[in-house]
């Protein structure tokens, strides 16, 4: 082989061998399949000081999403999932922790004065980036959703 044949396909071996894996960044949305729309917006909105977002699809409808920070969850009616969609969609089935600067025990007084229960907690968990203490509760799907802090340190 020539030097320049030599060279490539040393350059193609090294490249194929300590290529990086792509990687992924951050999430930017997940989708729920509710029994409601309306229903999980106003709880949603209303508990936990989501926004309420409408925006047009790929295929010119018009869908609800509910908007905290730099993410947003998509819903999607569970008698008429906006295709593709995860293969056995159904409301009651998602496990979601939301991170939040506000003290549980603001976050245990807001939910109680909405009749919202809470089913365990204030509780030691971990977290992706560390330990947190979280509550849980429900929403109208039955979703179990956890609230939690960070626990600095």
């Amino acid at each position: 082989f020539s030097q320049e044949i030599r060279d490539a396909l040393i350059s193609e071996f090294f490249n194929t061998i300590y290529m990086k894996r792509p990687s992924l960044q951050s999430l930017d949305h997940l989708v729920l399949s509710v029994a409601d729309i309306d229903a999980t917006t106003a709880f949603y909105h209303d508990a936990l000081g989501m926004e309420a977002l409408d925006f047009p699809a790929a295929d010119g409808t018009c869908r609800r999403a509910l908007g905290f920070g730099a993410q947003k969850i998509n819903l999607h009616a569970a008698d008429a999932p906006f295709l593709p969609h995860a293969r056995h969609p159904k409301p009651g089935s998602a496990d979601l922790c939301f991170l939040s600067k506000v003290p549980l025990s603001d976050w245990i007084q807001h939910l109680t004065t909405l009749g919202i229960v809470i089913e365990s907690g204030p509780v030691a968990r971990s977290g992706a980036r560390g330990p947190i203490t979280s509550i849980y509760l429900r929403d109208p799907d039955g979703n179990l959703i956890e609230i939690s802090n960070q626990v600095s340190g």
